[in-house]
């Protein structure tokens, strides 16, 4: 197992202890779970979509399978809130706006992101199948374009 594959599991690890801890310390007895075939995608006007896993993503902070569609790249933006993220399938970059190509890096399925609240970036899945991502936003989803 490469450096880079274990790092991103030990952070995928932590992510996941860390949400279930604060679930427990919520007062939950019960083990929450789904299988993939049974996720309820929503999909939006692009074509991304969401699969709600704890919380309403309009109102509060939340947790979500995303799946972006293969070529996707979106137009630079920013959320208000933090954005957490572990690639389940394709390859994704995201990258701040106006950065260099030759800054970006792949992120294979493994693989984990932050994106800081109020940071002007965009998303691409640049794999040739579907990106399917675990997102953890710590406030209501948003996205916000700004002209660059």
């Amino acid at each position: 197992m490469s450096f880079r594959l274990l790092i991103s599991k030990t952070i995928f690890a932590a992510t996941v202890f860390t949400l279930a801890a604060a679930a427990c310390a919520a007062g939950e007895k019960e083990i929450v779970s789904a299988a993939a075939g049974e996720l309820n995608w929503e999909k939006t006007d692009e074509g991304v979509g969401f699969a709600p896993l704890v919380g309403d993503r309009f109102v509060e902070s939340y947790m979500a399978m995303v799946r972006l569609p293969a070529g996707l790249v979106s137009p630079a933006h920013v959320k208000t809130s933090n954005m957490f993220g572990v690639v389940v399938s394709g390859t994704m970059i995201h990258v701040v706006a106006g950065q260099e190509p030759s800054e970006e890096l792949l992120l294979p399925e493994g693989s984990f992101y932050k994106i800081p609240a109020h940071l002007p970036h965009i998303s691409k899945c640049v794999s040739e199948t579907d990106c399917i991502t675990f997102l953890y936003q710590d406030g209501n989803f948003d996205f916000l374009p700004i002209s660059q």
